[in-house]
């Protein structure tokens, strides 16, 4: 056994579950069924912090407690059935969430734990369109270009925010394409 079950050891238990918690790229949040909020990473606090108002200390975002409700209901309606409930909100043009509840299993039985995971989908795209631009080697211009298509702006948006014409963008979505190419070739 890695841990005696001593209380010195439960301590450096919950450290290593913070610590691995705390690493992850996701929000992620532990929450009970009534609400109380047990454990949560850096990321979550800051995606929290852009939905909840300043005054309110610790609250659950309303947007993340709808969905921990619904995976509440359905245990109450299908008890047998391991579910996991997501959903995708749109905050504002500047925050788009996808959102993923389900119960955490622990080996006491206990279901009365939730834990969600809370993605910024913006900032996703954004990380796979700068791991795509080092995997293809683009020019920081096609970065730029590809990061605003991989976050859904079509050519016009793209030609208005970095102040080209819509013809640069077809040549740089086209020159990507043909490095995306070579790669696979």
């Amino acid at each position: 056994m890695l841990f005696p079950d001593d209380k010195r050891d439960a301590k450096l238990r919950l450290e290593l579950l913070s610590a691995m918690i705390e690493s992850f790229l996701d929000g992620i949040l532990i929450f009970t069924t009534e609400g109380e909020l047990i454990l949560s990473n850096e990321y979550a606090r800051r995606i929290c912090s852009k939905l909840t108002p300043p005054s309110a200390n610790h609250a659950i975002p309303t947007e993340i407690w709808r969905v921990c409700q619904s995976l509440i209901e359905s245990r109450q309606l299908f008890p047998q059935k391991k579910i996991i409930i997501e959903s995708e909100i749109q905050i504002n043009a500047s925050i788009q969430l996808r959102i993923r509840a389900r119960f955490l299993e622990l080996k006491s039985g206990s279901d009365r734990l939730l834990i969600v995971t809370v993605e910024d989908y913006q900032q996703y795209t954004q990380s796979i369109a700068i791991a795509d631009a080092k995997k293809y080697h683009l020019t920081d211009r096609e970065t730029q270009v590809w990061q605003l298509r991989r976050a859904n702006f079509s050519y016009q948006q793209i030609a208005n925010q970095l102040y080209i014409t819509i013809n640069t963008v077809k040549k740089h979505l086209k020159n990507i394409h043909a490095k995306q190419q070579s790669i696979f070739w």
